[in-house]
């Protein structure tokens, strides 16, 4: 699911209908429904509102909608199986992630067309982007490394060894520190932007699929599937701090935006536990429906 930045659409991509649907979230309805190809995946929306990217698995394509309109304006041809797609901080290109390929596909979004297909590892998973926009970095999940791209001139310039299937990647807020979650290897690297070093492998617990880092860049939270508990690292320190248990099987982590609350959905036990994140306990959990996985606030 994708949020225009007003808070004015949601955009749900209904995999197995090959559709999306646009929620008016002022009147918490349905206000239309976007056909595109089949099994799309993830949907990311450029900077300036303008378009919407939905990767498309089994059509080996990008849809294009004009966000304006609500209405799909071309299909981009990319290679099999796209499923995770994210724009340039400055809104001029778009990266396509294939699984299992050893590839990812460029788009310009001026032209919405495909300029370039760049050498990575096998299953690319995730990928950041520096604040500057200058690099990319790409976690791919069978080849235990991350690639970093040349984002201008759309070229891999370094592969760097991480841990066993890494499969979540983010940048801290202040641009320095790159933090890749390992999920067979049970723990966190550290990579030095600046450098492309490895400053830390942070020990965390079994199957780390997903965390949050908070938006003053003091904390991050990694949500433990088979250990049914959250770590909490001091992003100065790259130490762990905490550990927070949480409800069976929690799969992802939202922080509010005033910073107070962290939310987990919790897979097996059909609930959310919150966080309170000024004391780093667990305050309540809430009863949602089967199977919770994603999180996303308004």
């Amino acid at each position: 699911m994708a949020i225009t930045k007003h808070w004015r659409f949601a955009y749900v991509t209904n995999k197995d209908s090959a559709s999306v649907s646009v929620i008016d979230i002022l009147t918490n309805i349905m206000s239309k429904r976007i056909e595109v190809g089949n099994s799309p995946c993830h949907i990311a929306i450029t900077p300036d509102e303008k378009l919407a990217y939905v990767a498309n698995q089994d059509s080996a394509n990008v849809s294009v909608i004009d966000v304006g309109t609500n209405t799909k304006i071309t299909d981009i041809e990319v290679g099999d199986n796209p499923f995770h797609i994210k724009v340039t901080p400055d809104g001029k290109q778009a990266y396509v992630l294939k699984r299992p390929s050893k590839n990812i596909s460029v788009i310009d979004v001026q032209t919405s067309s495909k300029i370039s297909d760049i050498e990575v590892g096998e299953n690319p998973s995730d990928i950041a982007f520096t604040l500057d926009g200058k690099q990319a970095y790409v976690a791919n999940a069978n080849s235990e490394n991350v690639s970093v791209i040349d984002i201008h001139a759309n070229t891999l310039i370094q592969t760097i060894g991480v841990g066993s299937i890494p499969f979540q990647i983010r940048i801290t807020p202040d641009g320095k520190k790159v933090y890749v979650a390992n999920i067979a290897s049970d723990n966190v690297t550290v990579i030095n932007v600046e450098t492309n070093a490895i400053i830390q492998t942070i020990k965390v617990g079994r199957i780390p699929f997903h965390f949050a880092i908070t938006p003053d860049g003091k904390r991050a939270y990694v949500v433990n599937a088979n250990s049914s508990n959250v770590t909490v690292i001091d992003i100065e320190t790259n130490t762990s701090v905490q550990t927070i248990e949480v409800g069976d099987l929690p799969f992802h982590i939202v922080i509010s935006p005033d910073e107070t609350r962290a939310f987990v959905a919790n897979q097996n036990s059909a609930n959310v536990t919150v966080i309170d994140i000024e004391t780093d306990s667990r305050i309540t959990d809430i009863k949602v429906g089967d199977a919770p996985l994603y999180i996303a606030i308004n």
